[in-house]
């Protein structure tokens, strides 16, 4: 493949930790940023709530530690939580002072929010924009910087890797790219590469994601022999609105943390006794326990309960939701809102140490795309903006190799065939068939028969999507679907080697739960996934 591009750092990604790292990385030369679609559409646009950060003289750190460590039910790297909580604040400030607006109290302090399984007020927020306020911010920062270049539409294939020649180490050299709207391919030469993808919520059937969320950088970072640590934890929002013409439009946890409670269609309170924080619980909790009252009812959702919030204060603290519920012809503060669970965050992901850097010299990543251990088994609500900036900051801190000298050839470009008739037809189905089945057997609960069915038919899937991927010319669709098949083959994986149930992963037949917890470690070696145990980091 041509080397169309040589750069001092590429990043892949253009959300809130790519364009974070590559305003940091731009002090030790240029850097060029990809971008599968628009550099806006980014799962950091689509954040609601905000980023959970000690900014109140009443918070502390200790406080914002326990409990992120409570919510990663034994799963949480304790170092890497507390430099995320105690560095976070400093970036918070940083972005306002780039120009990001956040919301204020009348006194002019800042509008602090809670949200599930925080023990104190501690969400900063611009309203119920805060993703595409912070994106705004950065992207203006971005488009500032005379060394940085973002180029739109440029869709990453897989990551160049090969020896390094002084060290024998294996060494990330950049990656390559597929241009859909022209079918051009080409590859970037970087001394050093940052996969800031995004997530993989479109694995799944129903999801809170954009639909660029494909998991792109998990697929090529296995691709390569990195580890996938712990993907069997995802995270599903207990509250999308359920509506026949609303496609994964979410309802902020921040609604619930304003006072809404949430009730089945008798009207009955069903968290109240179920934890201590009620509506307020952490995540895995309600998500299951509205899955458990929608089955055990026959009912397809359940409601938010919004009345003690009243529609003043609805419209001024949740515009965008308001304006959204009205569509529907919901009165937003008054109206019940018909909810249900959704696909929502990948709390497992690349293996990465406390500086971004992975297994491989001259690759780092941050972001939804890692497994840094902040989340553990279960993600705190709206630690993910604040992980991604500290670990975007600290990855950039690490300055790019020497140049290491000539590289290998780039990886094999895709085929040259001309896609056949039917391929088209077929890629719908096969698009469909892995986001069902991940929702269906690997899911909110699940049974160790129903994983090894998926783990089967998954299979089947990848080698057919990634042999197509190596014969036809390629497409958007068929990029994705390479990745999705590939990623959802680690999930299911990595979940039926996790015997017990523990935070997001839920096994109806599982063992007693392991009194010292272990990561999930999956790797791609040879065309054969190997799955282990570890210890957490000390």
């Amino acid at each position: 493949m041509k080397v169309v591009h040589e750069t001092t750092t590429l990043v892949l990604g253009s959300g809130i930790a790519g364009l974070t790292f590559a305003l940091k990385a731009s002090r030790h030369g240029d850097v060029l940023i990809l971008t599968k679609k628009e550099r806006t559409e980014s799962n950091t646009n689509f954040a609601q709530g905000g980023v959970a950060s000690v900014m109140d003289p009443t918070d502390r750190f200790e406080l914002h530690v326990e409990d992120t460590l409570r919510a990663g039910a034994g799963l949480c790297r304790r170092r890497a939580v507390e430099s995320v909580v105690r560095e976070g604040p400093d970036l918070v400030r940083e972005l306002m002072e780039l120009g990001a607006q956040f919301s204020r109290e009348s006194g002019g302090g800042l509008a602090l929010g809670r949200e599930g399984g925080h023990s104190r007020r501690r969400i900063v927020h611009a309203k119920d924009l805060t993703g595409r306020e912070i994106e705004r911010t950065l992207l203006a920062a971005v488009e500032e910087n005379p060394r940085i270049r973002l180029l739109e539409n440029h869709l990453a294939l897989d990551l160049w890797v090969g020896p390094d020649r002084g060290t024998g180490r294996s060494r990330c050299w950049g990656a390559t790219y597929f241009i859909p709207p022209t079918g051009e391919t080409g590859a970037v030469r970087a001394r050093q590469t940052l996969l800031a993808t995004g997530g993989g919520g479109k694995v799944y059937l129903y999801t809170t994601n954009p639909d660029i969320a494909t998991a792109d950088g998990v697929a090529m970072a296995a691709r390569i022999g990195a580890p996938i640590v712990n993907l069997e934890f995802v995270q599903f929002h207990p509250t999308c609105l359920y509506h026949p013409d609303a496609k994964s439009f979410l309802i902020s946890e921040a609604v619930r943390g304003e006072g809404a409670v949430l009730r089945n269609l008798d009207g009955e309170d069903f968290m109240r006794g179920k934890h201590e924080l009620a509506s307020l619980a952490p995540r895995d909790i309600v998500a299951r326990e509205i899955d458990r009252q929608m089955i055990g009812r026959g009912e397809k959702h359940v409601l938010l309960d919004v009345s003690s919030i009243g529609e003043k204060k609805f419209r001024e603290r949740f515009p965008t939701i308001s304006k959204r519920l009205r569509e529907f012809g919901i009165r937003p503060g008054r109206d019940p809102i018909p909810v249900v669970p959704a696909a929502h965050y990948l709390c497992g992901g690349v293996g990465v140490d406390l500086d971004g850097r992975t297994e491989v010299d001259g690759l780092s990543a941050a972001g939804e795309v890692t497994c840094s251990g902040v989340h553990g088994a279960n993600r705190l609500a709206s630690n993910s903006l604040l992980e991604a900036l500290v670990h975007a900051e600290r990855a950039a801190a690490v300055p790019p190799a020497d140049d290491p000298g000539d590289a290998p050839p780039p990886p094999p470009a895709p085929g040259t065939e001309p896609p056949a008739p039917d391929v088209g037809v077929i890629l719908d189905h096969e698009w469909d068939g892995v986001r069902r089945l991940l929702w269906d057997y690997v899911g909110l609960v699940r049974t160790s028969e129903r994983l090894d069915h998926a783990i089967t038919r998954l299979a089947l899937t990848r080698d057919w999507s990634e042999d197509l991927f190596h014969r036809y010319r390629p497409s958007r669709d068929l990029v994705e679907l390479r990745n999705i098949a590939l990623v959802g083959l680690l999930l299911a994986r990595s979940a039926r080697h996790r015997r017990e149930s523990r935070g997001l992963h839920y096994l109806t037949d599982a063992s007693p739960p392991d009194p010292s917890p272990r990561e999930t470690w999956a790797r791609l070696a040879d065309g054969e996934i190997r799955v282990e145990s570890r210890d957490l980091p000390a």
